[in-house]
This record gives C-alpha cells, sequence and structure tokens, in this order.
C-alpha cells in the first residue's frame, strides 16, 4: 500500500500559473490512475485567500499559519514575476515556515525561477540545481556555492528537486510519479495527459530542432530539410546528400546552412543523433540496436561520438539513469 503524500505547492502574487497547475494535474492524474487517493495537493501562500497568477488568473490558497510546515511530504516552490518572488523572500514568517518545511519534508525542490527562494534559505549550497535557462547565470551570481546547470530539464540532488520552469514542471512531477508509483503509472499519466512523450531531466532545454527552425525562419529553404533530417537519422547524411535535398552546391549548402543555423551540417545531424541515443538507452535499447537507428555503422563508432560529447559511455550513462529512475 502507498501512502497518502501530502504535497504544498508554494505560490505568491504573480506565481507562474503553469508552475501550480502542472503539477496539480499530474498529481491528480495519478490518483485518477490509481483508482484511489495517493496524493493530496494543497496550494499555499504567505497570507492565504485568493492569489493572482502572472496572467491575471486568481486560484484559492491556504495560508501558511494555517498549516503546520512539518505535515509535507513534498514541498515546491513555483516561479514567477520578479516583484512578487521578491516580496516572498522579504517576508520574514513565510521564509522560516518555507524552511521548516523543506528541512522537515520528504522532499522538496521548486520550479522555475522559484530556486531563488531556496536560495536566499541557504538550501542550494554545494547542491546541483537547475532553473529557467534566462535566470541561470544571475542563480549562479547571486549563490556561487550552488552547482548550476543550465541545460538540464529538471534536476534531482538527494532529496532536492528543481527544474526549468514552466512545462517542465509537469516533466518533473512525472518523475516524482515514477518514483513513488513506479513509470507505469507515469507513462500512463503522460498519455491521459497528452503528452508527445515523458522527458528525462537530463534532456537540454534547448531543442535542437526548435532551435533550427526558429534560425531557419528567415531562409525557407531549410525548413524542410530540418523536418526531413530528423525522421532519416538512421540513413547517411552527408554533405553530398543533404546539399542534394534543397538542390545547392555542397560548397554553397555548407556555407548558408552554418550561416543559418549556427552549426555545421555534421554537428547539427550528429547533435540529433545522439540526443536519439540518449532516449533509446533510456527505453532500453540495446547498442547494437541503437546504433542502426541512429545511423552509427557500429556500436563502437556510437560509442566514441557518444563519449566525446558527453564525457560518459552510453552504458554507464544508462545505468546512472536507471539509479536515477529507482
Amino acid at each position: 500500500m502507498s501512502k497518502l503524500r501530502q504535497i504544498a505547492l508554494v505560490a505568491f502574487d504573480g506565481f507562474q500559473i503553469l508552475d501550480i497547475t502542472g503539477p496539480a494535474s499530474v498529481f491528480a492524474a495519478a490518483n485518477n490512475a490509481e483508482g484511489k487517493e495517493r496524493y493530496r495537493v494543497s496550494v499555499v501562500s504567505a497570507n492565504g485567500g485568493n492569489i493572482q497568477s502572472n496572467c491575471g488568473i486568481e486560484i484559492a490558497s491556504q495560508s501558511m499559519k494555517s498549516t503546520r510546515a512539518i505535515d509535507w511530504d513534498t514541498v515546491l516552490i513555483a516561479g514567477g514575476k520578479d516583484e512578487g518572488l521578491e516580496a516572498l523572500c522579504r517576508n520574514a514568517a513565510a521564509m522560516r515556515w518555507i524552511l521548516k518545511a523543506a528541512q522537515k519534508a520528504h522532499r522538496f525542490g521548486s520550479i522555475c525561477s522559484g530556486t531563488f527562494v531556496l536560495g536566499h534559505l541557504g538550501l542550494l549550497d554545494k547542491r546541483r540545481v537547475t532553473t529557467h535557462w534566462a535566470y541561470c547565470t544571475l542563480l549562479t551570481k547571486q549563490f556561487p556555492n550552488a552547482i548550476v546547470d543550465p541545460n538540464a530539464l529538471y534536476v534531482i540532488d538527494g532529496n532536492l528537486w528543481t527544474s526549468a520552469g514552466v512545462t517542465t514542471g509537469i516533466d518533473m512531477s512525472l518523475g516524482l510519479v515514477a518514483k513513488d508509483l513506479g513509470s507505469s503509472v507515469a507513462n500512463t499519466i503522460a498519455k491521459r495527459l497528452v503528452l508527445y512523450a515523458r522527458r528525462p531531466g537530463y534532456q537540454s532545454q534547448f531543442s535542437p530542432v526548435l532551435g533550427a527552425q526558429s534560425a531557419s525562419e528567415a531562409n525557407n529553404e531549410f525548413t524542410g530539410l530540418i523536418e526531413w533530417i530528423q525522421s532519416h537519422l538512421n540513413e547517411s547524411l552527408d554533405i553530398p546528400v543533404l546539399a542534394d535535398f534543397v538542390s545547392m552546391s555542397e560548397r554553397n549548402f555548407y556555407r548558408k546552412f552554418t550561416e543559418c543555423i549556427g552549426q555545421t551540417p555534421a554537428r547539427y545531424v550528429e547533435t540529433l543523433r545522439l540526443e536519439q541515443c540518449r532516449e533509446l538507452l533510456s527505453a532500453g535499447l540495446s547498442l547494437k540496436e541503437i546504433s542502426a537507428l541512429t545511423g552509427y555503422s557500429n556500436p563502437s563508432q556510437l560509442t566514441k561520438a557518444f563519449e566525446r560529447r558527453f564525457g560518459i559511455s552510453p552504458t554507464l550513462f544508462r545505468e546512472t539513469q536507471s539509479i536515477t529512475d529507482s
């Protein structure tokens, strides 16, 4: 029997609404998937009552005074407008409540810029964390003892869970459910929420495909190519093949693609292949299967490229992911 887990989502005036509603929806879906209440979610704020989100929608909240800071299994701090965060950090009573709740909880963390609240409480020292890419430099500057990963969707360091924010709060919450109830339940929830895929924490905040699509908006001659590459990673994707697809000379194609996308064609293709490799490794496929699916001639070639890019072997990567997911 899994125990009932009390979840506190800490909000403030100007909070990012998806930082609250995203995780809340995941935990509610877990209850539906299990057919019983596994999670009980409460939105908590300094004074309680209705609080306004960054998009103007108000939600009801419990006041910190009316709840005991020691009753929570999981405490997550939402992100939001800078002035709202700053006001929360100046509220001594609220910060004492959050600190006590985090220290007593089974696990605690933040979504998006909520990481700054934890930093002001001294809870990030020598811990691996992340936040929205736009705030990573500032987070590092303000809290130099934190180990900030500017790329990950979410990071787990012991009982500290931090995410990049907005939709990644959903990814992290699915990770929490997978930890509690198993990956099959988390996968069921992802399907019910009509998500394209469950994104692992290591996945970069910067989608190479989205980045290339954005870069090519002013140069429509590469739009179709970018889509085609993604669906043909198991095939030969050298310069002659790619140049022929867009009816350019090889030299002209190389120059224009590099200028437009910001990286060489070979680097871009390798990035897509290795991202797919990581997904397939997490799915349990063999190196032989993965190399065939991602355009590498054999597992040895795949391993060399993987180690060169990530500084870790595919086998060790798979092992570390299985430990994280267990």
